[in-house]
């Protein structure tokens, strides 16, 4: 279970950018993009058994304030519910500005895993601020999951979750991410470089399919990195070390769970991930 934003490669891949001009007279704006990166980390964590995924978006905004989207991955190991092993997220809200330079975007977001199992499916609603203080950019956000199954603590362990036998069945819970992006262009040049930091807190056990959304309750995850405009193309190529301060002795209880199917190495170490992104 991921929210679109802020994962290392999803960072560069989920901000809808327009690559055309649009004219001033038309209501409606079209804007999206599809990449390529090295790993889907979500809050730190990998989606898909720290190896390739391919992502894209698109975003319809109109004149008003209020936006519509959609934006999807592959998903494989920790982030896999069967079906087609898709994560797609259906996303709407509002964004306008408060004062001069600074604005607010608030709106919903749904987890979906088409052909998955059940109850995996979860909504989670956001708040974003952003500004900018001379060539530095600014954005603070809070997402929040109201208590929901997929949400729930239905095994204590990755070893109640191998047997298949649930330890509270049925259980509902909640979800929060509080996090905070920097980034600023490099004068001159066609590189853009960045920073996030982001805290967890929800259940510190596994949902009905074995996974969770805020692995070992509360944690930290980070970000930094590079992106780099190609001129004369619609083509962003970024890099980025992220990391959790998720250890191995506190995510132990989540085994085998919690680590890489091919040689069970943790899914929240650090890991350098490399994307490649085309803007529309």
């Amino acid at each position: 279970m991921r929210f679109p934003k802020l994962t290392a490669s999803a960072l560069a891949l989920l901000i809808a950018t327009p690559a055309l001009a649009q004219e001033e007279s038309k209501p409606f704006t079209v804007s999206g993009s599809v990449g390529l990166a090295t790993d889907y980390r979500f809050r730190g964590v990998s989606q898909t058994d720290k190896e390739m995924a391919v992502q894209g978006g698109i975003t319809v905004g109109h004149e008003s304030g209020f936006y519509v989207g959609t934006w999807g991955s592959n998903l494989a190991g920790w982030g896999t519910f069967g079906g087609s092993n898709t994560e797609l997220d259906i996303f709407g809200g509002y964004k306008m500005e408060l004062t001069d330079g600074i604005s607010i975007d608030a709106g919903l977001t749904w987890f979906m895993y088409p052909g998955g199992a059940d109850k995996t499916d979860f909504a989670e609603i956001y708040s974003k601020l952003s500004t900018t203080v001379g060539p530095v950019n600014l954005l603070g956000g809070i997402a929040y999951a109201p208590r929901q199954q997929a949400l729930g603590r239905w095994y204590f362990s990755g070893a109640s979750a191998s047997t298949g036998i649930y330890d509270r069945p049925g259980d509902k819970e909640d979800n929060l991410y509080i996090w905070g992006d920097i980034s600023s262009a490099v004068p001159g040049t066609p590189i853009t470089v960045k920073g996030h930091l982001g805290y967890s807190n929800g259940n510190s056990g596994l949902g009905p399919n074995g996974t969770s959304v805020a692995p070992t309750g509360k944690y930290m995850d980070w970000l930094v990195g590079v992106d780099m405009a190609i001129p004369g193309t619609p083509l962003t190529a970024g890099v980025a070390y992220v990391d959790t301060d998720i250890s191995k002795s506190e995510s132990a209880y989540l085994l085998p769970n919690f680590s890489s199917t091919k040689n069970g190495s943790s899914i929240a170490s650090g890991k350098v991930v490399f994307s490649i992104t085309a803007a529309f």
